[in-house]
Formats: C-alpha cells, structure tokens, sequence
C-alpha cells in the first residue's frame, strides 16, 4: 500500500499517535488506512483493547500508556461502552509520559489528546484532526448532562483541559481537518489553518444491489446523546413505520425503554451485516451532529438517500435534493417532514453513489500524501 505514496515519503520514517484503540469505528477506519500506508509505524495510545480492534491494527507494534495498567479500564458496561472516559483528567499527564524515538515524522489521529504527543528533535508533526477536545470546548450538555452538582465539580477540569488542549496545539506543525466544519474548529479554538482530506470510505466494497428498496429506514450511529438518536425514536414511535438502529452506547437501555415494537436495536454489527442493511433500506437517518460521519456516505455507496441534520460533516457528505434531505431544526416535526420527504422523491441511485465516490482510500491516500509533503518543507 506503500506505493501510492510519492517516492520522496516511501522511506520515511512514520510514527503513528492515536487516542486510544477501544473499538472499530469511524476513527479506528482512518488508522487501519495510515497502517496500510505506513506499514512499519509504531502505533502509540492511550488504551488498546485488541479483542475489539481490527487484525489489521494489531499487526502493528502497540505502545501503551500507564492508564492500560488500570484495573477495569477497558471493561464494558451493559450498553457496550468501557470505563474509560471517567479517566479524562489523567489523560493529557498520560500521552506526555511517552518516550518517542526520533522519527521523521508523526502523525497523530486526534480527538482528544493524541496530538499532545511530544516529538524529539527534528521530527515533524502532522495532526489528522477529528475535532478539538470536544469534551472541553463543545457539546458540554451532551456529554456531562444538566446537573448543576457535576457542572461546579467538572468546570475548572474542563478549563484545564482547555488551556492544555490549546497549548499542546502549539506543538503540531501541521493540521489536517476531516472537514469544513473541524477547520473552522481549529481556526476558532487553535488560532491554526488547517488542509481538508475527508476520511477514507471502502467504496470498491460499499456497493448498491439489484434488489428494491426494503420496508424500513435504518440508523447507524453510537447511542449517546450527542447523537439524537432518541429523536428518530420519537419520530418513528409515531409513524409506526419500521425502524432499525445499529450501535451501542450509553442510551442503549433507555431509548429500549421509550422504543415501540416497530423500533428494532441491533447492537453492534460487523461490516457485512451493516453493508446488508444499508442495502435494503429505504434510507439512513442521521439526527445528529458529527464531525465527518462515515454512516452517510457508506449508505450513499450503496445508493440510499440520506435525512440529516444541516449541521457540521453532513453538509460536505450530503447534497440537498440530489443524494438526501436535510432538515434543520432538531426537533420531531421538522425530522418527520423531511422523512416524508425523502420516502416521496424518485431518488437516482447511481448518482447518489457517484457522490459517494469522491470518498474513496485512494483519494484520501492521495491528500493525505500532499499534506505530508507541505509539513515536510514547513
């Protein structure tokens, strides 16, 4: 995979900084393509649970903080979700305490402190940005809830955890941005510009069927609350029309509890059983906010029509009228009326996959080359 990097990066040597490895996701996609392309980097993080990430991941050299010394830390809870999180405040002091070799380059995969990684000497640092520390600078509601008890206990913590996610920014020479929305993150909290090259998306096996549309829409999405996934519920416990949801999370019990027989979880699921249900449905519904969102564009690979909130990732990956629908208030209402919507229009699946297109590994290989290039002449 190495080769469809530009002679001058085939031999350099590449350190890889990720969060932490606790599952296979949307991130977790975008380090198996830097291991493809840098085959011989070491992988320094936070937490490795090898039983959930991919093989492809664990051929790599893993290098761990003392936080995997915890005991407990990658247990999961009902929903599917470890312990980790409550560990936040100890992870900057953690990703400092490694001791990299001199490299030629690291690139860190970040949405919480893996750019905070301290490189020697000459080596330079291009951060893939996933977002700025969200847990600090946005969606504080989202993650930390309404309790006036937790918010006076998690304020200073939280300015804390500012001051250094600004400060280690300092330490990036540069920012690549997974999306509009992220560069502008990065401009507001960081005062840095930032490239965008989009996450790489496996197009060649994310492909439409000859079947018909099936009889339900579909949600694939982690269940927490930042995700909104309770207002699809709310939305479909009313319309009585089929709903199936894939992911797990912290509102897994709850959305069950509040869910009608026509709402249908299926936890998490391996890529050939979600790539089966992207090909049957009628459409995906993305309610939340996201960074980037891989769960749009895999379904627009496979030809379905997206209804998504206009707000962050989704206004790169969905094109109003042509690949999806947006609605744009998060409530009920203005969900519904954009589902009505999207089940009303003739859509033309071929053009919503030669949308998707523009996504694909290579492309992503491609960009990501030619930032490394700039950040090797800065």
């Amino acid at each position: 995979m190495s080769s469809v990097l530009p002679p001058t990066l085939r031999e350099l040597d590449v350190i890889l900084s990720h969060d932490w490895i606790m599952g296979n996701r949307g991130a977790e996609r975008v380090l198996e393509a830097l291991c493809t392309t840098f085959e011989n980097a070491p992988v320094y993080t936070l937490l490795h649970d090898p039983s959930v990430s991919s093989s492809l991941i664990n051929r790599h050299p893993i290098r761990t903080s003392l936080l995997q010394r915890v005991p407990g830390i990658t247990t999961r809870r009902g929903g599917g979700e470890p312990y980790h999180r409550y560990f936040l405040p100890a992870f900057p002091f953690a990703v400092e305490r490694f001791r990299l070799p001199e490299a030629d380059l690291v690139i860190s995969s970040s949405h919480c402190v893996a750019k905070g990684i301290i490189a020697r000497g000459h080596t330079k640092h291009l951060c893939y940005c996933f977002t700025p520390m969200r847990y600090a600078w946005l969606f504080y509601e989202e993650y930390f809830g309404h309790n006036p008890l937790k918010r006076a206990i998690l304020s200073p913590v939280l300015a804390a955890l500012r001051r250094w996610d600004k400060r280690s920014s300092q330490r990036v020479d540069r920012f690549v941005a997974i999306s509009s929305c992220v560069r502008d993150r990065i401009r507001r909290f960081y005062g840095r510009d930032a490239d965008v090259v989009y996450p790489p998306v496996d197009t060649d096996r994310l492909m439409p069927s000859g079947g018909a549309p099936g009889r339900y829409d579909l949600v694939v999405s982690g269940l927490s609350p930042l995700k909104k996934v309770e207002l699809a519920v709310s939305v479909y416990n009313g319309t009585g029309t089929s709903l199936k949801i894939v992911g797990v999370g912290t509102q897994m019990d709850y959305l069950r509890r509040t869910a009608k027989p026509n709402i249908e979880f299926l936890g998490w699921l391996g890529d050939d059983a979600v790539l089966e249900l992207y090909r049957g449905c009628r459409m995906l519904i993305f309610p939340g906010v996201d960074d980037f969102g891989l769960a749009p564009v895999e379904a627009q690979a496979c030809g379905k029509p997206v209804v998504a909130f206009a707000q962050g990732g989704a206004l790169d990956t969905v094109e109003e009228g042509v690949t999806g629908v947006f609605f744009h208030e998060q409530t009920a209402e203005s969900l519904n009326e954009a589902i009505e919507k999207c089940a009303s229009t003739n859509w033309d699946r071929d053009a919503i996959r030669a949308r998707a297109e523009r996504f694909g590994i290579d492309r992503f290989r491609r960009e990501l080359a030619a930032s490394i290039e700039r950040c090797m002449e800065q």
